[in-house]
C-alpha cells in the first residue's frame, strides 16, 4: 500500500476531500520524522511506536580489498508494533 492507497482509503471512508487527507497524511508524516530527529519517540496506542536505537560502534570488513573499516555509533530509526497490532496480523495467517 502507498501513501497514495492510504490517502484514497481514509478520503474514501471519511467523506474528506483528498487533498485535505493528503495534506493531513503528510503533515503526520514530517510530524513522527521531526519528533525522531531530535531524539523523542513516537507513541501511538494499539498501532505502535516509532522508535530510535542506538547502535554501537563495530568493526567492519571489505572483503574485496580486504580492508578493515570502523563503522561509528549511530542512531537509526525503527518501528515497533503494539502486541494488539501483531496478534491480529498473526490471526490472519492462511
Amino acid at each position: 500500500m502507498t501513501k497514495a492507497d492510504i490517502v484514497n482509503e481514509i478520503s474514501k471512508n471519511t467523506g474528506i476531500e483528498k487533498i485535505t487527507v493528503q495534506k493531513t497524511v503528510e503533515a503526520f508524516m514530517e510530524a513522527v520524522k521531526d519528533s525522531l530527529v531530535v531524539n523523542k519517540n513516537v507513541y501511538l496506542r494499539g498501532f505502535g511506536s516509532f522508535i530510535i536505537k542506538k547502535r554501537a560502534k563495530k568493526t567492519a570488513r571489505n572483503i574485496s580489498k580486504n580492508t578493515t573499516l570502523i563503522i561509528p555509533a549511530h542512531n537509526i530509526p525503527s518501528f515497533k508494533p503494539a502486541k494488539t497490532f501483531v496478534n491480529k496480523v498473526k490471526a490472519n495467517v492462511k
